[in-house]
Protein backbone atom coordinates (compact mmCIF):
# COMPACT_ATOMS: atom_id res chain seq x y z
CA UNK A 1 0.00 0.00 0.00
CA UNK A 2 2.79 2.37 0.98
CA UNK A 3 4.34 1.88 -2.28
CA UNK A 4 1.21 2.38 -4.42
CA UNK A 5 1.24 6.20 -2.72
CA UNK A 6 4.96 6.87 -2.97
CA UNK A 7 4.37 6.30 -6.79
CA UNK A 8 1.08 8.29 -6.96
CA UNK A 9 3.02 11.20 -5.20
CA UNK A 10 6.05 10.86 -7.54
CA UNK A 11 3.39 10.70 -10.88
CA UNK A 12 2.05 14.10 -9.44
CA UNK A 13 4.97 15.75 -8.72
CA UNK A 14 6.10 14.87 -12.59
CA UNK A 15 2.97 16.26 -13.63
CA UNK A 16 2.77 18.81 -11.88
CA UNK A 17 6.07 20.42 -12.96
CA UNK A 18 5.75 19.23 -16.18
CA UNK A 19 2.62 21.48 -16.63
CA UNK A 20 4.51 24.52 -14.71
CA UNK A 21 7.19 24.10 -17.20
CA UNK A 22 5.14 24.22 -20.43
CA UNK A 23 3.21 27.50 -18.84
CA UNK A 24 6.15 29.34 -18.23
CA UNK A 25 7.25 27.93 -21.91
CA UNK A 26 3.62 29.59 -23.26
CA UNK A 27 4.38 32.46 -21.24
CA UNK A 28 7.75 33.47 -22.57
CA UNK A 29 6.92 32.29 -26.16
CA UNK A 30 4.03 34.76 -26.01
CA UNK A 31 6.24 37.33 -24.74
CA UNK A 32 8.94 36.91 -26.97
CA UNK A 33 6.19 36.72 -30.06
CA UNK A 34 4.66 40.09 -28.60
CA UNK A 35 7.77 41.74 -28.53
CA UNK A 36 8.85 40.28 -32.28
CA UNK A 37 5.66 41.78 -33.36
CA UNK A 38 5.79 44.81 -31.93
CA UNK A 39 9.12 45.66 -33.53
CA UNK A 40 8.72 44.33 -36.76
CA UNK A 41 5.45 44.74 -37.96
CA UNK A 42 3.76 47.18 -39.64
CA UNK A 43 3.09 50.35 -38.03
CA UNK A 44 -0.73 51.53 -37.45
CA UNK A 45 -2.10 53.54 -39.73
CA UNK A 46 -3.02 57.12 -38.73
CA UNK A 47 -6.52 58.16 -39.98
CA UNK A 48 -6.26 61.29 -42.37
CA UNK A 49 -8.52 64.12 -40.85
CA UNK A 50 -11.62 65.22 -43.24
CA UNK A 51 -11.48 68.66 -44.66
CA UNK A 52 -13.81 70.90 -42.94
CA UNK A 53 -17.42 72.06 -44.68
CA UNK A 54 -18.51 74.28 -42.23
CA UNK A 55 -18.02 76.81 -44.98
CA UNK A 56 -20.49 75.60 -47.81
CA UNK A 57 -23.72 75.99 -45.07
CA UNK A 58 -25.34 79.48 -43.68
CA UNK A 59 -23.39 80.73 -41.55
CA UNK A 60 -26.01 81.75 -39.42
CA UNK A 61 -26.13 78.25 -38.88
CA UNK A 62 -22.82 77.13 -38.11
CA UNK A 63 -22.07 79.78 -35.35
CA UNK A 64 -25.57 77.86 -33.80
CA UNK A 65 -24.26 74.83 -33.93
CA UNK A 66 -20.71 75.90 -32.40
CA UNK A 67 -22.09 77.66 -29.34
CA UNK A 68 -24.41 74.76 -28.90
CA UNK A 69 -21.68 72.24 -28.67
CA UNK A 70 -19.41 74.81 -26.59
CA UNK A 71 -22.12 75.18 -24.18
CA UNK A 72 -22.82 71.72 -23.60
CA UNK A 73 -19.27 70.31 -23.55
CA UNK A 74 -17.99 73.23 -21.64
CA UNK A 75 -15.44 74.40 -24.13
CA UNK A 76 -13.79 71.44 -24.62
CA UNK A 77 -15.62 70.11 -27.71
CA UNK A 78 -14.79 71.82 -31.24
CA UNK A 79 -17.02 71.18 -34.61
CA UNK A 80 -14.57 70.03 -36.87
CA UNK A 81 -17.06 68.76 -39.93
CA UNK A 82 -20.94 69.20 -40.27
CA UNK A 83 -22.98 67.10 -42.31
CA UNK A 84 -26.75 67.26 -43.39
CA UNK A 85 -28.37 63.39 -42.63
Amino acid sequence: MEGNISEAIKLMFIGLTTVFAVLILVILLGNLLIRMVNKYGPEEEKPVAKQSNIGTINPIVAQAIKAAVNTITGGKGAVTNIEKL
